[in-house]
């Protein structure tokens, strides 16, 4: 029996304030790098509740998305390493922008994250080395390029939150 394909859904907020966006810096295997706050989907989540969950985790911010950026794949490689095995993960990423809401002072940032940045688009470029994934900078460039979509694109079935009890 062949095994089937299954992408790693994940989600990412594109948040621009005065000209700069803010993103998070983590520690990765592969030691810190930058990326757009964003995360997996969990069971039972909308993807816009799943956006709405990791940004105020990541950045301890509310954020209230309004548009989708855009859909992206993207494969990640990590060769074996001693005694860790080999990773092959393709990513299916849901960007969404949006209205950035107040910092949550009770709220600490989620384990793994160090610290949020404010920075320009010249500067997320010219750290592009440091990314987490190619499409940290490839869905900034498509919301400075205008790329919106209506949230009503996307449709969650109740079926989703029948899991859980909780509406999406």
């Amino acid at each position: 029996m062949t095994t089937r394909f299954k992408p790693s859904a994940t989600v990412a907020a594109i948040i621009a304030h005065e000209g700069r966006f803010l993103l998070v810096e983590e520690h990765t295997p592969e030691g810190l790098r930058l990326n757009n706050p964003a995360g997996h989907l969990d069971e039972g989540e909308s993807l816009v509740a799943a956006c709405i969950r990791e940004t105020l985790e990541e950045t301890m911010y509310a954020f209230e998305p309004t548009h989708l950026v855009g859909v992206y794949m993207s494969r990640f490689q990590r060769p074996a390493q001693a005694g860790v095995v080999a990773q092959d993960v393709t990513y299916l990423r849901f960007a969404f922008c949006g209205h950035l809401g107040a910092l949550v002072p009770e709220r600490t940032l989620d384990t793994g994250i160090l610290r949020t940045l404010w920075l320009s688009h010249d500067e997320i470029q010219a750290s592009a080395k440091s990314h987490r994934s190619p499409m940290v900078l490839r869905c900034i460039q498509d919301y400075l390029n205008g790329q919106r979509y209506p949230l009503t694109m996307i449709h969650t079935d109740p079926s989703i939150s029948d899991l859980h009890g909780v509406r999406p």
